[in-house]
Formats: structure tokens, C-alpha cells, sequence
């Protein structure tokens, strides 16, 4: 007993310095907090000994648990403004919630290893982005139609479920390469987060229901304490993250996070591929 109340002890607080870090993260340098709470989880984890068989499985799902809150309060503020851009995001809807469906399914028949290895090479490509991306670069003059849309909004959300993140990350460069204007990408992006959040919670708390790996005071696949203290620390924390990308010259802090995540990326392939 005395063990597991030590244990859920240093749970809360590694926790509650993690949701500040992602809060302010997410606010100064307009990253999605999955990014950041994924790989983070996944330290923690293994710093308390959690079981690695099903380790990446809960990082993924406790954090896109997070994002249903987080994309909620982002789209209401956004709309206020008049940011969404409700008939893309309506028209992208279908496909992204198919696509997060499909990475649920796809993410119940692999290992934790393989989502080790899908996040670590998506997340070292968003590193990349990050680093060199151009403001001026384009891939078309309008966002998608027809069959690209269909197949490209798909991938969004097949391929953020399985990294656990919401919208934003794949989301706000994607639509700005298509000559969306950066605060309706962020704003329409944060939908995206929305409808990719919500299935994919209800399916890993279905699909960790009855899995006798998994890690204690969790839901299915869902950590409860992790989710019940990032959430508010997130919400309260990114308010300060944008006050300072105000007063600070962001680029070299984005540059320094770019260099971080490409190597927790590879850190994160090499104890996929090597153990």
C-alpha cells in the first residue's frame, strides 16, 4: 500500500512539471502539447518501471485523451475570433475521423515498439519542418478537392493517432503549404485535433480495457492521474507561453525545440530498434 501511494506520489509530481512544460511549449512556440507529452509520458514511464509492452500504447492514448479537452477550449476561442474556417473543416471531417478510426485499429494490432518507431520518424520529420520550413513554401493555391482531400485528410488522422497528437502538428503546416493564412490553419487545425481525439479515446479505453499489462490507475489505455493533471496544467500554462512568444524573438527557441525533439526522436528509434 505505502508503495503504490510513493509511487503515485512521484506520478503527480513528475506530472504536474510535465503539464507546465507542455502548457508554456505549446503557447510560445504554437506546438500541439502531444508532441511534447508523448515522448514525455513515455520517460516517465520508464522512470517509475511501467510495463514496456504496452508503455507507447498508453503515452498515445493518455495524450489524445488531453487533446478532447485542450482542441475544445482552442476551437471556442478561435471561433470567437472568427478563425475557423468551418467549411474546410466540415469538408475535411469525414475523412480525418476515418483516418483516426483506422490508426486505433492499426495501433491495437501493433507493438509498442512500432509506435516507438512511427513516432520517432514522423516526429523527427516535424523536427525537420520546424527547422528549415519556409514561410513562402507552397504546395498549391487552395487547399485540396475530390480524392486528394479525401486521401490526404485521411492520413492526418490516421497518422496523429498513431503518434497520439492532435491536429496542429500536421494540421497548421499542411494548410498554410495550401495558401491557408496561419491564424485560420491554427484555428481550423484545432478541429482537426477535436475530431481526431475523440474517437480514438473511446477506442484505446475500449481496446486496453481487458489488456493485464497495463500500468496502474489507468482507463483501458487511458492514465488517469496523467490525464487529470495535464489537462488543467496545460490550460493554465499556455496563456503564459503566449505572453512570452510576444516579448521573446521565438525562431531561436523553435530552433533549439526542433534540435530536442529530433533527438528524443532518434533516442526513441534507437531503443526501438536496439532496446
Amino acid at each position: 500500500m505505502d508503495q503504490t501511494i510513493g509511487e503515485l506520489a512521484v506520478l503527480v509530481a513528475l506530472l504536474l512539471v510535465l503539464g507546465v512544460v507542455a502548457g508554456v511549449l505549446a503557447g510560445l512556440l504554437g506546438v500541439g502539447g502531444g508532441i511534447v507529452i508523448v515522448p514525455a509520458l513515455f520517460y516517465v514511464f520508464i522512470a517509475l518501471d511501467y510495463p514496456e509492452a504496452t508503455l507507447m500504447h498508453v503515452c498515445v492514448a493518455t495524450s489524445l485523451a488531453t487533446i478532447v479537452l485542450t482542441s475544445m477550449r482552442s476551437v471556442a476561442s478561435h471561433n470567437k475570433k472568427g478563425a475557423v474556417d468551418w467549411p474546410l473543416l466540415k469538408s475535411w471531417a469525414p475523412y480525418i475521423a476515418v483516418g483516426a478510426v483506422l490508426g486505433v485499429i492499426a495501433a491495437d494490432r501493433l507493438r509498442s515498439a512500432s509506435l516507438m518507431i512511427v513516432f520517432g520518424v514522423a516526429a523527427f520529420v516535424v523536427a525537420l519542418h520546424m527547422a528549415f520550413g519556409r514561410k513562402n513554401w507552397r504546395l498549391g493555391d487552395a487547399p485540396p478537392t475530390g480524392a486528394a482531400r479525401g486521401g490526404i485528410a485521411t492520413s492526418v488522422g490516421f497518422l496523429s493517432v498513431l503518434m497520439g497528437i492532435g491536429g496542429g502538428t500536421f494540421g497548421v503546416p499542411l494548410l498554410t503549404l495550401f495558401n491557408l493564412a496561419v491564424h485560420r490553419a491554427v484555428a481550423t487545425a484545432a478541429g482537426f485535433g477535436l475530431i481526431i481525439a475523440i474517437p480514438s479515446t473511446i477506442g484505446f479505453i475500449v481496446s486496453g480495457w481487458g489488456e493485464p499489462l497495463r500500468p496502474p490507475f489507468t482507463l483501458g489505455y487511458v492514465s488517469l492521474p496523467a490525464f487529470a493533471i495535464i489537462v488543467p496544467m496545460t490550460v493554465l500554462c499556455a496563456p503564459y507561453g503566449v505572453k512570452l512568444a510576444h516579448s521573446l524573438n521565438p525562431r531561436p527557441l523553435k530552433l533549439l525545440f526542433a534540435f530536442f525533439l529530433a533527438v528524443t526522436a532518434l533516442n526513441m528509434l534507437r531503443k526501438a530498434l536496439y532496446g
